[in-house]
């Protein structure tokens, strides 16, 4: 059963894969893939149609990593679906893995559906399958997670204005709004809000949740698939580093590995 006790427990269990993965590669970026836990966890367990011993299926929801440098989160999840062995995690960033510091689609490992690293062009991506998707007249749904710092890029609102413009109401774009880039706080680099006014004046339907409460994440999915004419923005409050105390609202931690000392606090925390 998906129910929210259950979550809770796979999205500690995913935080603990994090630290293990990044710990062990001796580099990563875990600020930002702790804050999108309860998103993915969400997604992948209760929401998404996917079938990992059928990758390719025709009928499969779509999921894009456009911030992808915070694939742990999503290698976690995918490994914890079933999509490949678990024992495979600690292989993150080694020479010839399939667990690449950004998702690569050429490594051929199952759930990756693009290649994604240069931030900014997930969500065109996801609106190119999406009128692909609506041309054949299928029903299958496309869900692209971005980070707030992203929405700094021209190529987001270009895609957002097509996807208003083509009725997309098969596309859901999730901000992981942890309010931290790699070099400080977002409001201070390049300011994006107001995003929810911006993404209304697009056409967009937008929802703001906690990121963290499986309720309002649940209630933001399982709005998107009610939605008649518009494409759906879910704007998740969320915090960077979420579950581990000396990594939470850190810049410091968006792309840092962890000394053998954090590495034992982290996982003591997430007991």
């Amino acid at each position: 059963m998906t129910n929210t006790l259950n979550l809770k427990k796979i999205s500690c269990t995913v935080r603990q894969d994090i630290i293990k993965m990044i710990y062990n590669a001796g580099s990563g970026h875990p600020g930002g893939s702790l804050s999108a836990v309860e998103l993915l966890v969400s997604l992948y367990f209760k929401h998404l149609k996917i079938n990992p011993k059928n990758f390719s299926a025709s009928n499969r929801d779509y999921f894009i990593l456009s911030k992808g440098h915070a694939c742990p989160v999503l290698y976690s999840i995918l490994a914890r679906v079933g999509y490949f062995n678990v024992s495979e995690l600690l292989t993150l960033r080694q020479l010839g893995s399939r667990l690449q510091g950004h998702p690569s689609k050429d490594k051929q490992l199952p759930g990756i559906e693009v290649s994604t690293g240069s931030l900014g062009y997930g969500l065109s991506i996801g609106v190119g399958i999406s009128i692909g998707i609506k041309r054949q007249d299928k029903n299958n749904r496309i869900y692209v997670l971005m980070g707030d710092g992203e929405q700094q890029e021209g190529s987001v609102w270009e895609a957002a204005m097509a996807a208003s413009h083509y009725k997309l109401n098969n596309i859901c774009a999730i901000i992981d709004n942890n309010k931290l880039q790699i070099d400080g706080k977002t409001q201070n680099i390049m300011n994006v809000e107001p995003l929810i006014d911006k993404y209304k004046a697009f056409g967009w339907k937008v929802v703001e949740i906690d990121g963290h409460n499986f309720e309002e994440i649940d209630m933001a999915y399982s709005t998107f698939k009610t939605e008649d004419d518009k494409p759906m923005c879910i704007i998740a409050n969320t915090i960077k580093g979420k579950g581990i105390s000396f990594m939470e609202n850190t810049a410091e931690w968006h792309g840092k590995s962890l000394s053998e000392k954090d590495f034992m606090k982290a996982l003591k925390e997430l007991e």
